[in-house]
């Protein structure tokens, strides 16, 4: 790390502008070493442009931005270098092989190419691809390109893994058998910054959420108590609520969203949700449950479709 920083990745009033249009509208937030920090929001809500401005590949408008204690203005080159990026595209090279792909791209980073090899054929036996070093890419399945992209982000050695939705479009098995992989690396101790559209990704890998929409921060802390706080305990959903359990939950004051053919409550331990109103109003159409991230970020952010 730099000189006497606490932090991986401090950022203070960081703003990104695009022809007038603010992206990212003066955030602040840090990332201590070891931790993995997670960014939700909706499409728009400026998550991309501040990872992008994180890793150096999009200039900040205004604010400060440090990594490793180092401003990103001055030191992006000595920055770029300890940093491994996991874009949401796979933009791996077709014509060349699995272990061609990460050869070439250690040497971007001036690796000896004896050692190349070395962490090269460590990465895809981790990553579970040794099998097929010598085939190429467009052989592979999603899952597996995506553990060929991650791999070729740590070649490296990088002391912070900035992941730009890794597993979207993955079916269940391959996106877990991808959190297993960052899993060990936050084992590890590897420090990792994660934006994802996935609610159980966030609770999964995160310790630490920031939720944003339109360039600002609307919250940040734990999943488990962003859920308390936002979400509560205990969740009912009642479809086409008639009069009867509308009145009753207005005039005890429970927290709740009408939408169109729908209500949901919510409700601490103590509210017992699950007797006061489930048993109460609830027959086929009603469903008791507990609550998740999912609903916090639904009701921070909102339930309409973004483009």
């Amino acid at each position: 790390m730099g000189e006497n920083e606490r932090y991986i990745i401090e950022a203070a009033g960081l703003r990104k502008e695009f022809g007038g249009i603010t992206a990212v509208d003066g955030l602040s937030f840090q990332l201590v070493q070891g931790e993995c920090l997670g960014l939700l929001g909706p499409n728009g809500a400026g998550k991309t442009s501040t990872i992008r401005m994180v890793y150096g590949f999009s200039p900040i408008t205004s604010g400060s931005l440090k990594v490793f204690g180092l401003d990103i203005n001055s030191r992006p080159r000595e920055i770029k270098a300890r940093i491994g990026v996991c874009q949401q595209e796979n933009n791996l090279d077709p014509d060349l092989s699995v272990l061609q792909n990460l050869q070439v791209f250690a040497g971007y980073f001036d690796i000896a190419r004896r050692e190349t090899l070395d962490r090269a054929l460590q990465l895809l036996k981790f990553m579970s691809l040794e099998n097929r070093r010598d085939d190429r890419v467009t052989s592979l399945s999603g899952g597996m390109m995506r553990r060929l992209v991650l791999a070729r982000a740590l070649i490296n050695n990088p002391e912070l893994l900035v992941l730009d939705e890794p597993t979207t479009g993955l079916d269940p098995q391959a996106r877990h058998q991808v959190w297993e992989r960052l899993e060990m690396l936050r084992a590890n101790g590897l420090s990792i910054l994660l934006t994802t559209h996935y609610m159980d990704e966030a609770s999964r890998l995160c310790e630490r959420l920031i939720i944003m929409d339109h360039g600002n921060i609307l919250v940040e802390g734990k999943p488990a108590d962003l859920i308390h706080a936002y979400a509560g305990d205990h969740v009912v959903e009642i479809v086409n609520p008639g009069r009867d359990v509308t009145e009753f939950v207005n005039a005890h004051d429970f927290v709740h969203d009408s939408l169109d053919h729908r209500m949901i409550i919510y409700g601490q331990e103590a509210d017992k949700l699950f007797d006061v109103i489930g048993d109460r109003f609830c027959d086929e159409t009603c469903i008791k449950r507990m609550a998740t991230l999912e609903d916090v970020f639904l009701r921070l952010t909102g339930r309409e479709l973004r483009e």
